[in-house]
């Protein structure tokens, strides 16, 4: 059964960085396309970024091109999020999920269209 766990969330000033992770146990990985997606209070859900084991291709939402990466530990099935330059609106949950690798990356991920979740982490952008 695919288990998704996330961790990194923290507290961090405006202009600083974070890397999250997602541990993926259970699931066999090149079904899969792993995406982060974002909540928070006030405002829709948002898939900021996935990548597709499959092939490496990934996808960002306009709104975190260029501060966003999204990366992965093939031995370990341990996907990234790298997060620079920090903005108060970046601060939400974040959470790992997991979409079939057929659905088309743009859709799959802007449409947050995923099968598993994980339990999210907090990321809070202050001062």
């Amino acid at each position: 059964q695919l288990q998704l766990v996330e961790s990194g969330g923290d507290l961090v000033q405006p202009g600083g960085s974070l890397r999250l992770s997602c541990e993926a146990t259970g699931f066999r990985s090149d079904y899969y396309t792993i995406g982060w997606v974002r909540e928070a209070p006030g405002k829709d859900r948002e898939g900021v970024s996935c990548i597709s084991i499959a092939d490496d291709n990934t996808y960002y939402a306009e709104s975190v091109k260029g501060r966003f990466t999204i990366s992965r530990d093939n031995a370990k099935n341990i996907f990234y999020l790298q997060i620079d330059s920090l903005k108060p609106e970046d601060t939400a949950v974040y959470y790992c999920a997991a979409g079939w690798r057929w659905s088309p990356i743009e859709i799959l991920c802007s449409r947050t269209a995923f099968v598993s979740w994980g339990q999210g982490t907090q990321v809070t952008v202050s001062s």
